[in-house]
């Protein structure tokens, strides 16, 4: 029977950070029935060395949409400008009624202590949002929420002032052709922008066989490096056997700012987990 029940809201800061860091919860609670929406808190308007910033919108719009239809989840892209996004009244308000209109059980954003300022600015922000979105009087125009979802950090390799605590991990590995097929959607991202900026253009293959091999090695070498960092906890997870086989992992850090993730809500929202 699909758990319509339970849902789960992926706040990013740009189009792509929710399925290249959750696309494996994503995809695991769309088989289970569940509604999954993805927001960009920016426009995206950034992220590229040749289309012009109002080119990009559009672009990056459509490539987000696109993602999302990959596992029949809502993609939305808001209007904050990429690059330039700031923890204000505006953000805080914005989010709070997204939570209070959308009613996730899960609520995942990105740490404060992330390398790029949006990252840290939406993190602060849902930070700053999660008691308010249970009081009446703070943006009334939206009613307020009995009690808090639960919310978790993303994962992250920085370490200062602390590193990500492994709170949950996943194993992606069943996942890992669904997450392509969303990431080759953010074709002016993975195929243009990141290859630019990290000077590495000129090995992007032409044909779309040899694309998707670069982005799925690019994902695959990438995320690899969580499972080795996160061994412990993924053993702890899943057993001495599985845990040391998982190749592919994602990570969250739950807040202290929002419910608590006791035993009840973990298997309520995980019940995919041993």
């Amino acid at each position: 029977m699909p758990d319509e029940a339970v849902k789960l809201l992926i706040l990013g800061a740009h189009p792509d950070d929710a399925e290249y860091h959750a696309g494996a919860l994503a995809a695991s609670f769309r088989q289970l029935g569940r509604d999954v929406k993805m927001v960009s808190v920016t426009n995206g308007a950034a992220g590229h060395h040749r289309l012009s910033p109002e080119e990009l919108v559009a672009v990056r719009r459509d490539e987000a949409a696109a993602a999302g239809r990959v596992i029949g989840a809502e993609y939305v892209t808001w209007d904050f400008p990429d690059g330039e996004l700031e923890v204000s009244l505006e953000l805080r308000r914005r989010i709070i009624g997204e939570i209070r209109s959308f009613r996730p059980d899960l609520v995942l954003t990105h740490r404060t202590c992330d390398y790029h300022p949006d990252h840290r600015a939406v993190g602060q922000a849902v930070q700053d949002a999660s008691f308010m979105v249970t009081v009446p009087h703070v943006v009334p125009r939206v009613p307020a929420l009995r009690r808090d979802p639960v919310v978790a950090y993303m994962v992250d390799e920085f370490t200062k002032p602390a590193p990500l605590e492994a709170d949950v991990v996943i194993d992606a590995g069943e996942h890992v052709e669904t997450i392509v097929d969303m990431l080759m959607c953010q074709r002016s991202q993975v195929l243009q922008w990141l290859p630019y900026n990290r000077r590495i253009d000129d090995q992007v293959p032409r044909d779309p066989a040899g694309q998707r091999r670069f982005v799925r090695d690019w994902y695959v070498n990438v995320v690899r490096r969580r499972a080795e960092r996160y061994r412990d906890a993924l053993v702890a997870t899943y057993g001495e056997d599985r845990g040391r086989r998982i190749e592919l992992c994602e990570v969250y850090e739950v807040s202290e700012y929002a419910a608590p993730l006791d035993e009840m809500a973990r298997r309520r929202l995980f019940p995919f987990l041993p």
